[in-house]
């Protein structure tokens, strides 16, 4: 008789409070496996020291890492609550390819119909992004910001052979500008996104076919 293989687990890492929050209060009943959530804290450092340690854990050798929560948009035409799909992460330290992008688009327009989903490079960065810094990173060619997906998924990939992605919803786009970023809480839209993506998310790590070595 033949046994299903068993899934590498699947770590979902946020850097907010806020993120985390609605992480841990959406539809947790479609998981395959073991997830966790891991609030990082903020910034690129944080989110590399909290990666690093979490996946020395032998339980967390071989899982996969999706990097979420919150984003601003570089490009126009996006609005709060729009979603963001990255191809692939950059920043000073280089770039990181994503997996399964066309996937997560399907499974986010099916847990999500009606938002507007993007996809493209997304980019680094260790401060908040605003005025002609945006414009500048809209010229190389990404289309979100954010200071924690890329040094997760490096992070994520330098610990070992795993597959990444990054999955951000916009809450601050060109014409809707954060003045802080405590205005987040006031984001009741993009918090109920973050809260559905979940979904999508355990269809991406299902198709992944990780059994363990």
């Amino acid at each position: 008789m033949s046994t299903k293989p068993e899934r590498a687990p699947l770590l979902i890492a946020c850097a907010l409070g806020i993120e985390h929050l609605a992480l841990r209060s959406g539809d947790r009943g479609g998981a395959d496996g073991l997830v966790t959530v891991l609030r990082t804290g903020m910034g690129p450092r944080a989110a590399e020291r909290a990666v690093t340690r979490i996946l020395a854990d032998p339980a967390l050798n071989e899982a996969a890492v999706l990097a979420t929560g919150f984003c601003a948009g570089l490009a126009p035409g996006m609005h709060p609550g729009d979603l963001v799909v990255a191809e692939e992460t950059r920043d000073t330290h280089g770039s990181t390819p994503c997996v399964g992008t066309e996937l997560l688009v399907k499974e986010l327009v099916r847990a999500l119909p009606g938002r507007t989903v993007h996809t493209g490079p997304l980019v680094g960065s260790d401060h908040v992004v605003r005025g002609h810094e945006r414009a500048a990173l809209l010229a190389t060619g990404a289309i979100a910001v954010d200071m924690e997906s890329a040094s997760t998924l490096r992070s994520a990939v330098r610990t070992g052979v795993r597959p990444v992605a990054a999955v951000r919803v916009v809450v601050d786009a060109p014409g809707h500008e954060l003045v802080r970023i405590g205005t987040v809480r006031g984001g009741i839209s993009a918090f109920r996104v973050l809260r559905a993506v979940l979904p999508a998310f355990y269809e991406w790590h299902r198709s992944l076919l990780l059994p363990r070595r």
